[in-house]
């Protein structure tokens, strides 16, 4: 394999390194994974069914959620199911699939996370037109911009991996398809394309870091100016789970990605992409409900209700 250009399929190291021990791992993933699936799922399902999360603020967590889900089902299944079997084998189109939709919808989230600020920040720093400006044909060309410009700009970026050539052999040092193990199979000269990586993490990672960080700039401003104690504690107390979400999505994406070349260290950005694509979207339900009043209220109210149902004659 390893003098074709262009390898029928890759292998995937994984966790290959615990030998016969990494079947003990596929049990606490699997139960990470399926937690993250349900309690997103919830949150999904609480903002289409509750008439109370109808707004602006809501219709983006939903997306949010829905990201969360569908990031993860681009690596984690295959990740499961590779801890079982000794030969960890993925067809070069399913590689490229998987490459193309793992960044496209990462990106995304980022976006919708900026849709996020941008609403708190009307929401408090001019809430006499917050109905005006977020309207929900405003709301749906955001999502829809956010939906639709990372699967159009990693067109160019998937094409150029599928036409490398991989001659230094078909060995992928990750339990996924990503970019730097990728690059460091290619005997190809991927200056250019490292630079083209650069400049989308910094188009959709520190761009919008650097939105979200001038909104709630302006946000702490606004509010350190409201007069009573408890106007500031609930006016913060609404953007408490955003930030959060904000701190770990941005953090752990800015150490893997926005750093041009191909010289990572690929072990730590295993483990770091492993955390990120379990424990992250584990915890992120966690995090909005139990700093979320509203979205406490409706979760205690649903349950209520099934139990009343599951009581009644």
């Amino acid at each position: 394999m390893a003098n074709l250009s262009r390898p029928s399929e890759f292998v995937l190291v994984g966790f290959s390194s615990f030998g016969e021990l990494q079947v003990l791992l596929y049990g606490p993933f699997l139960v990470l994974h399926l937690l993250a699936f349900m309690g997103n799922t919830i949150i999904i399902v609480m903002v289409i069914a509750d008439t109370h999360l109808h707004t602006p603020m809501y219709f983006f967590l939903g997306n949010f959620s829905l990201l969360e889900i569908l990031v993860t089902m681009t690596a984690v299944p295959r990740m499961l199911s590779d801890l079982l079997v000794p030969l960890k084998v993925i067809s070069f189109t399913g590689c490229m699939v998987q490459f193309y939709f793992y960044f496209s919808l990462g990106s995304t989230s980022f976006l919708i996370l900026v849709d996020m600020a941008l609403d708190r920040f009307v929401a408090i720093c001019h809430p006499l037109r917050y109905g005006t400006l977020m309207r929900w044909a405003v709301c749906g060309r955001l999502a829809g911009a956010a939906w639709a410009a990372p699967f159009l700009a990693m067109v160019p970026t998937v094409l150029s991996r599928a036409h490398l050539s991989y001659c230094h052999g078909n060995v992928i040092n990750h339990f996924f398809c990503d970019n730097a193990p990728l690059l460091q199979l290619s005997c190809s000269d991927t200056r250019l394309l490292e630079f083209w990586d650069f400049v989308m993490a910094l188009a959709f990672v520190l761009s919008s870091f650097l939105v979200t960080l001038v909104s709630y700039g302006y946000i702490v401003t606004t509010v350190l100016r409201i007069p009573s104690a408890s106007g500031r504690q609930k006016a913060f107390s609404t953007c408490g789970s955003h930030l959060t979400l904000v701190f770990i999505g941005y953090s752990s994406t800015i150490f893997l990605y926005v750093r041009p070349g191909k010289a990572h260290s690929v072990e730590v950005n295993k483990i770091i992409a492993l955390v990120t694509s379990v424990l992250t979207p584990f915890l992120n339900p966690f995090i909005l409900t139990f700093r979320n009043k509203t979205v406490r209220t409706v979760l205690r109210g649903q349950m209520q209700r099934l139990k009343g149902l599951h009581r009644a004659p």
